[in-house]
């Protein structure tokens, strides 16, 4: 047997590392942290996002924890989703929630952005199509019947 000495939140424990086993209890609404690894030119890298669980798919092959997560970068906000499974390469781990590493305001302004931003474009695409039907459509009328 194989036992070794490990601390816990200040706490000894001796464990038998040979029988030992990690157990997580999660629940749909638990925040967590997710842990992307992924793989690119420099070599893999991996980094974690604020996440939380939105739900559970039983199926009988390869059950599923759906975890839907943050990814705020300089200029933009993502909301992305994981499908933690036996083929994810990714981890989750429990989190609280001062461990998020950004304020509620500072999504809401960057997805207020966001929104102005996509308002901004459907009007200018508004005003290029008036524009072509007072300019063009009356011009070459015998053209477009």
């Amino acid at each position: 047997m194989s036992k070794q000495i490990i601390e816990i939140n200040g706490v000894k424990l001796e464990v038998d590392l040979s029988t030992a086993k990690r157990i997580d209890e999660f629940r749909v609404g638990d925040t967590v942290k997710v842990l992307i690894k992924e793989t690119n030119y420099a070599g893999e890298t991996s980094r974690i996002y604020p996440g939380v669980i939105v739900g559970f798919e039983a199926f009988a092959s390869k059950p599923t924890i759906v975890v839907a997560y943050i990814d705020v970068t300089y200029g933009s906000v993502c909301i992305k989703y994981l499908y933690y499974n036996s083929d994810c390469k990714a981890e989750i781990i429990h989190a609280e929630f001062d461990e998020v590493p950004f304020a509620k305001s500072q999504v809401i302004d960057f997805l207020d952005r966001e929104i102005a931003k996509k308002e901004e474009e459907l009007a200018e695409s508004k005003r290029k199509k008036a524009y072509f039907l007072n300019q063009f459509a009356t011009s070459f009328a015998h053209v477009f019947k």
